[in-house]
């Protein structure tokens, strides 16, 4: 039995069942037309590789690290960057140090770990995937920067290429890994083209974000760790507490919303793939603010 499903990131794949075996390979497009196309010319090589039995073979034992490794060292998994990297150290920690303590990376570390045997499952190497309950139990952080928190990093941070770093991400909303893959022949006059976590995506400009970005003789290439540590000191420093790089982006969205800005503007603006992604991370917020009412 054949059948043809899409992937998250696009791609087409073609699943063949034989004997309780699922093989499963890349149709190596997004187009459901191609691959339809080429579906019948992948099956029969499939077929062919297991009546001469080279496709089915017999599943070792691969212990979870092996697994992983291989998952990892996976050419066809069609990631950005980012979410490489974030695979890689959810693995990686979990592997070292065991399930993490704090509920969000938990259960971002348990949706990896049953991705990867998933994968395992698809590709043959596991009898049974095994799936760990309460990969969608996190802790939904909805830490705001007050504008004297603000005014303050704004200010106060020493390092000014830093500096101009964190205004940047405030003036944008912009991600940190999209900040850190811009180019200068991805910076047009009113955007840029930035690597988002599903790929590309425009960022507006604004005149104060444009502002940095023309004096910037070089642009930023911070490593990951080195901006979360570096502004966890400057932080602590300046006396703020209980804040995160990415609450800037979030500040950035709460903002627009309080201005009056329609949330399908920010919902754009931040480069979410619905309207309802954006309600669901803003309501909370936002529901304070509502002036009294009598009923």
């Amino acid at each position: 039995m054949a059948s043809v499903y899409r992937k998250s990131t696009g791609v087409y794949y073609l699943s063949v069942t034989f004997q309780n075996n699922r093989i499963t390979r890349s149709l190596g497009t997004k187009s459901y037309d191609v691959a339809k196309k080429l579906t019948p010319l992948i099956e029969k090589q499939i077929l062919t590789e297991i009546i001469n039995g080279g496709a089915v073979k017999k599943k070792k034992h691969y212990s979870f690290r092996n697994l992983v490794s291989k998952y990892l060292a996976y050419s066809d998994h069609d990631w950005v960057k980012s979410t490489n990297d974030r695979n890689k150290t959810l693995l990686n920690n979990y592997l070292a140090i065991g399930m993490p303590e704090n509920p969000t990376t938990k259960a971002m570390t348990i949706r990896t770990i049953n991705s990867c045997n998933n994968w395992a499952f698809n590709h043959g190497l596991i009898e049974k995937p095994v799936k760990l309950e309460g990969g969608s139990k996190w802790e939904s952080r909805d830490r705001v920067i007050s504008d004297s928190e603000l005014k303050t990093l704004l200010d106060k941070i020493r390092d000014e290429r830093f500096n101009q770093f964190v205004r940047f991400a405030y003036y944008t909303g912009a991600r940190r890994g999209e900040i850190r893959s811009i180019s200068r022949e991805n910076i047009f006059p009113k955007h840029i083209v930035a690597k988002g976590k599903t790929g590309k995506r425009l960022i507006k400009l604004n005149d104060q974000a444009k502002q940095i970005l023309s004096k910037q003789n070089e642009l930023w290439d911070y490593k990951n760790d080195f901006i979360t540590k570096k502004f966890k000191k400057e932080a602590r420093r300046l006396g703020i507490s209980d804040i995160r790089f990415h609450d800037l982006r979030r500040t950035f969205g709460y903002n627009l919303i309080r201005q009056g800005r329609p949330i399908y503007e920010v919902s754009k603006l931040l480069g979410h793939s619905s309207v309802t992604t954006t309600e669901r991370h803003y309501a909370p917020l936002i529901s304070t603010d509502i002036d009294d009412y009598v009923l």
